[in-house]
């Protein structure tokens, strides 16, 4: 049998190298807590290294299906006002039509057609399965002004009309169980604009997407 030697006392690392490597691994482990795990976990970023690495907008898009999730949550458990409850509509009193005095005709009012729109530049279709979400962005300069309208077809979608560029984000608007939306995208900054979309549904949904203005490209972000 085959015993191991016990190492001598000068073998063994000093007190004071214990302490260094010990401070040398608490750094190391902040170092990676700052730029690493709280960007992408909670996405704060507040060296913008996780910016650059791509890590920020993952932490923004897992604190969307937490916020999605509790929010989901919360309808399910408020309670639906029961039907006797509800207000029965008032009886109207009957409308007496009085005959007015017959008046001279006025001239014929032509109206002047608006002017047409311009066709839309960018038009997407994707179908969401139960639980998935995509992620659209126009890369726009700073006041640029892009119109948009997008149709949810088999169901309503939860949305997040959002920005990021340059160390920068801002939140638009957000909505759930919405069917349809359309207006004006105005850029608070240079950078990437656009719409984070998810299907809680139990079935598939096609999501339309078209665009149009200021900007220059549409892109698939996820």
């Amino acid at each position: 049998m085959y015993n191991t030697d016990m190492p001598s006392r000068a073998e063994l690392p000093s007190s004071a190298k214990l302490i260094r490597s010990t401070i040398i691994s608490a750094i190391v482990a902040l170092v990676l807590l700052v730029t690493v795990v709280m960007p992408a976990e909670y996405a704060i970023d507040p060296t913008g290294v996780g910016r650059l690495l791509g890590l920020t907008e993952m932490g923004e898009i897992k604190q969307q299906l937490a916020d999605e999730a509790a929010a989901d949550e919360a309808a399910r458990l408020t309670a639906v006002p029961s039907a006797a409850e509800e207000l029965s509509p008032e009886p109207t009193a009957p409308v007496q039509q009085t005959v007015a005095d017959p008046e001279p005709q006025a001239e014929p009012i032509v109206a002047t057609p608006a002017p047409a729109q311009p066709e839309w530049q960018d038009e997407v279709r994707v179908v969401l399965t139960p639980g998935e979400g995509t992620e659209y962005k126009l890369t726009m300069e700073q006041g640029a002004i892009a119109s948009f309208h997008w149709v949810s077809e088999g169901g309503p979608v939860n949305f997040d009309t959002h920005g990021d560029g340059g160390g920068q984000s801002i939140s638009y608007e957000k909505g759930r169980g919405v069917t349809e939306d359309e207006g004006d995208l105005t850029a608070a900054f240079t950078g990437n604009h656009g719409w984070f979309f998810r299907n809680r549904n139990n079935e598939d949904v096609t999501l339309v997407l078209r665009t149009r203005g200021n900007y220059g490209e549409l892109k698939r972000a996820m």
